[in-house]
């Protein structure tokens, strides 16, 4: 029979052992930046809702693409040669694909201030208006101001506007607006080392210039990360603060959206148990679509998991993904069999499910269908049932 002392001493070593399983995993967790947002996904500000399998929904699937012709400082020659593969062969690959709407998948390219040169949006000029996409606005910048940084999007959304004929006016106001993606993942100087932005109230700057949504989250595995996760809302500086966007208020059915706040759209984030770091720790599943993570219908049913909606309209489903359409790899995914077949694989699916309705949409088209939501009642007769997790 085991003396006290031996079952305190194994007690001990199990403690031990216990404590450095936790540090090992919270290493992990640290080095993977996940310390950011994990706590938000396994212990949520409200129930995570689940509709049942034959339940009506809608998905509204748009791909935001961080459009840099000039990644990794190539010839202007092969930056173009880049930009016309697109033209050229993306209405070649995708024409015949369909959505419930009988739309082909749009591609949402959000150009770099930073990149400009006329050439390039010239050349994407067709694919745009052939119907297979948009532009918007994506900025790479360090050590601005709010004067400067005012100033650079300004002049860039007026060099889209009336230079390309890109971008809109928006119907409520006739401004022209634009949509926006922080370079770096830097929005609102949100790195802690201050680096790669500047502007602690860039949120200000943004809409002062027109942007109706910004599309940058989420940016894991970096750390400027927020804590908000697979969520629609509102965000407002917060006057002495870095990442005033961490957390904000929720866009709700039936009501109007807060004063002086910018729409923050965000695409999925969740740990992916189905496929692990050395057997143990979930990968990271954040919608971006690369070479060695294509689309998939495995990562399609994680990015329905995230459930990003509008609170209030879990019936309307949000996967707004993301990529580097121009890096070397990516560009050849894209334009290349795989996601060509993962769209096959989804018809296949629709058909089978027929409950599942699919809309290929622009930035701007998600953001006006969450202005729709807003302006509409959250309580619908065909509504289905719902379950919380």
């Amino acid at each position: 029979m085991p003396t006290i002392q031996t079952l305190l001493i194994s007690l001990a070593a199990f403690t031990a052992l216990l404590c450095l399983g936790l540090g090992l995993v919270w290493m992990a967790l640290r080095q993977r930046q996940m310390q950011y947002w994990i706590g938000s996904y396994y212990f949520p500000s409200e129930a995570r809702p689940r509709i049942e399998d034959d339940a009506p929904v809608d998905v509204y699937l748009a791909v935001c693409d961080h459009y840099e012709p000039e990644w990794n400082r190539p010839s202007r020659s092969v930056s173009i040669e880049k930009v016309l593969r697109w033209q050229q062969d993306y209405p070649r690959l995708y024409g015949r694909l369909r959505d419930d709407d009988g739309r082909p998948p749009q591609h949402t390219f959000f150009f770099p201030q930073d990149e400009y040169r006329p050439e390039y949006l010239d050349a994407l000029k067709p694919l745009c208006e052939a119907g297979f996409g948009d532009v918007d606005v994506h900025l790479h910048h360090d050590h601005d101001t709010a004067e400067s940084l005012e100033q650079k999007l300004a002049e860039f959304r007026d060099t889209l506007f009336h230079r390309h004929g890109f971008l809109r006016r928006d119907p409520l106001t006739g401004e022209v607006v634009y949509g926006f993606i922080h370079g770096n993942w830097s929005l609102c100087n949100s790195r802690p080392d201050g680096q790669l932005c500047g502007v602690d109230q860039e949120l200000t700057v943004l809409l002062k210039t027109g942007c109706y949504a910004d599309f940058t989250l989420p940016s894991a595995p970096s750390a400027t990360q927020t804590r908000t996760i697979n969520s629609i809302y509102y965000a407002q500086d917060r006057p002495g603060r870095r990442k005033s966007h961490d957390t904000g208020v929720r866009a709700i059915a039936g009501q109007p959206a807060p004063r002086d706040h910018l729409l923050m759209i965000q695409g999925p984030l969740l740990p992916d148990w189905s496929s692990r770091k050395f057997g143990v720790l979930p990968r990271i599943e954040n919608g971006d679509v690369t070479l060695g993570r294509p689309m998939t219908m495995r990562r399609f049913q994680l990015w329905r998991k995230a459930a990003v909606h509008v609170a209030g309209r879990p019936d309307q489903l949000f996967m707004k993904l993301h990529t580097h359409g121009c890096k070397d790899g990516n560009i050849d995914e894209w334009l290349g069999p795989n996601i060509v077949r993962f769209h096959e694989e989804l018809a296949e699916y629709r058909r089978q499910h027929p409950n599942v309705r699919l809309h290929y949409v622009t930035a701007w088209e998600m953001a006006l269908k969450v202005r729709e939501l807003e302006a509409t009642s959250s309580v619908r007769r065909d509504a289905p049932a719902l379950l919380t997790v």
